[in-house]
């Protein structure tokens, strides 16, 4: 099945009288961590009583899901707060706390966070001292996140087997945009709870830079969603918004990405987006989108030496190609 079938099922919930074949859309929106969101969506639509059982399901898991990925950031604000330092929410539980659209349905898997970069040896002393344990044990693993990552390497509390990843930057050191993490947290927006998210601008540059400057495109749909979801919440403000979206993505020198990341979200999801901004659609883009869509009738993604090709891309993205191959050397010997 083409993940077409899903896109546009998510931008038209009336066309679910033309599913027919229930057992493989909701493998793909599985495979996709796009159920709960297909499951909000396709509240009150018209379908089999069997598919509304488990519809409502995966409305009742988001529930928990949201109050368990904002209760793990209460536990990292506790921690920190003594520190006195800014705090900003990323992706899913960012969406969560500032209650956006695109947060509705939406899989929260780690807490992502970013803190001032001079600040982390104190966040990684408190979190430390708060429950928190590192993932990576080993010494290679943990100089490559400290000399060249944008994050520390993951930790995980030992008692609610919670993963919290701690950014100062939203790209890796080595990638060839370099975005000014001082700007995100200061133009960062302080919520009631005393944690912060992106500006709204912020959020989409990010999520663009996630998917397009640094990833495989793995979970690419859901990226794009979201994606579309705060470009039709924030354009609300009108031509403000498009203004601070232009010059967000220029001073995090990600111009590329979230032109290419706005052409996506509109071909498959009908995403208004500036045009000047997004510019034309590049025989390029066919590519990406060969990419996000194929999935046999299990939800299976096909296509191997495609998504070989953009695994290998992500990895030349994130290093110069010296750098890379004694990384990758370095990692075959051990």
């Amino acid at each position: 099945m083409n993940a077409l079938v899903l896109t546009r099922l998510l931008v038209d919930p009336s066309r679910a009288a033309e599913v027919s074949d229930w057992t493989s859309l909701i493998s793909l929106a599985r495979a996709e961590s796009l159920f709960g969101t297909l499951a909000w969506r396709l509240e009150g639509a018209p379908v089999p009583p069997e598919v509304e059982r488990m519809l409502e399901g995966a409305r009742h898991a988001f529930e928990t899901v949201r109050v368990e990925a904002l209760w793990e950031a209460e536990m990292a604000r506790r921690a920190l707060a003594p520190l006195g330092v800014p705090v900003v929410l990323l992706k899913g539980t960012a969406y969560a706390a500032a209650g956006l659209a695109a947060a509705v349905g939406r899989s929260i898997g780690d807490l992502d966070i970013l803190a001032p970069r001079d600040a982390l040896p104190q966040v990684e002393q408190a979190l430390l001292a708060a429950g928190w344990e590192w993932v990576k044990e080993d010494a290679y693993d943990d100089l490559y996140y400290r000399r060249w990552m944008h994050e520390l390497p993951p930790l995980i509390h030992r008692d609610r087997d919670k993963m919290i990843d701690v950014h100062h930057n939203i790209l890796p050191l080595t990638a060839r945009p370099t975005p000014d993490a001082g700007a995100l947290v200061d133009d960062s927006l302080l919520l009631e709870s005393g944690l912060r998210i992106l500006s709204p601008a912020d959020m989409i540059v990010h999520a663009a830079a996630h998917l397009i400057a640094d990833g495989d495109l793995a979970g690419g749909l859901r990226n794009l969603w979201d994606i579309d979801r705060l470009v039709r919440q924030f354009s609300e403000k009108g031509f403000e918004f498009v203004v601070e979206l232009r010059e967000s993505a220029w001073q995090h020198d990600l111009i590329p990405a979230v032109a290419r990341a706005l052409r996506l979200a509109r071909s498959l999801y009908g995403t208004p987006v500036d045009e000047l901004l997004a510019g034309r659609g590049r025989p390029s883009d066919r590519i990406f989108l060969r990419r996000l869509l194929p999935r046999d009738g299990w939800g299976r993604a096909t296509r191997r030496p495609l998504r070989f090709g953009f695994y290998v891309r992500s990895h030349l993205l994130r290093m110069p190609p010296l750098m890379l191959a004694r990384h990758l050397l370095t990692k075959a010997r051990r």
